[in-house]
């Protein structure tokens, strides 16, 4: 298999911004429980610049990611950026220990959040902004009022959700077009399935999250057919599910780096679709 994320394809994010259907999520280039610095700071960053190599223009991390860790890793690898590299970033969660996840939906917070990626990232602009999750304490409109008021002044180009539902997501659409949703989805947790079907007919960008998980007998009998990995076959399904699919496989691994960008050659037949998809 040619070693290219180029071999998924192209998609477009907000009309204007082309990057290649697979990518790399910046999560696991952390420490354990997501929180801190990793083992090795200087493998983390050959991670990251491996995986443009191959390809990967379009890389997905958040504050919450350490916190602040991802996000200092990134500009320290790659800055200055290349041209077609499109870096994806998210706020609304804060961090209290490893694994602990609360929600900050607050105006105030969001703009601190913000402020702090553009200088980890050293960016004057981030090209896609994600709100990480509904607060339930706060409303939406509320929440990514203060986005668009931050759009509006240059600070972001496109605005995206995650952990949204489809009720959430037409809320959202009423205040701005949200080009992007990232959502827990894989060949076992189809809970937002009727959210990639959205995404079909709605031409946004669903950005997978936990993409790799799918230990049934279909995905294992494919890989043998192949001669590939399990998590090979999940992205390659994916993939196939939908165009509007942008898988973000992460990992600290330069191994598993290059065997999850191999999966973007790996072309399964309607059947094996048909299999795992069930």
């Amino acid at each position: 298999m040619t070693l290219n994320a180029a071999e998924a394809g192209t998609i477009d994010v907000g009309g204007d911004l082309t990057v290649n259907r697979l990518g790399f999520g910046a999560m696991r280039i952390t420490g354990a429980g997501i929180w801190g610095d990793p083992p090795d700071r200087e493998v983390a960053k050959s991670v990251l610049r491996r995986a443009v190599e191959l390809g990967v223009n379009f890389i997905d991390t958040a504050d919450s990611y350490g916190p602040n860790v991802s996000e200092e890793l990134i500009a320290e690898a790659l800055y200055p950026y290349a041209d077609d590299l499109v870096i994806a970033t998210k706020g609304g969660l804060t961090r209290t220990g490893p694994g602990v996840w609360p929600s900050d939906g607050t105006p105030e917070h969001l703009v601190k959040a913000l402020d702090g990626s553009l200088k980890r990232l050293k960016l004057e602009q981030i090209p896609l902004y994600q709100f990480h999750r509904p607060d339930p304490n706060v409303p939406i409109e509320e929440s990514l009022g203060v986005l668009v008021e931050a759009k509006n002044a240059g600070k972001i180009r496109h605005i995206g959700v995650s952990n949204f539902d489809e009720t959430q997501i037409a809320i959202a659409q009423g205040l701005t077009p949200v080009v992007s949703v990232q959502n827990r989805y894989n060949v076992e947790d189809r809970s937002s399935e009727t959210v990639v079907d959205l995404a079909e007919q709605e031409q946004f960008v669903f950005l997978p999250w936990a993409p790799i998980s799918g230990d049934i007998a279909a995905v294992k009998d494919a890989a043998v057919n192949h001669g590939v990995s399990p998590r090979q076959v999940v992205l390659a399904w994916l993939l196939a599910r939908s165009p509007q699919i942008l898988p973000i496989p992460g990992t600290g691994s330069i191994e598993h780096l290059e065997e999850n960008i191999a999966a973007a050659s790996l072309r399964l037949s309607p059947a094996e679709v048909a299999a795992i998809t069930g």
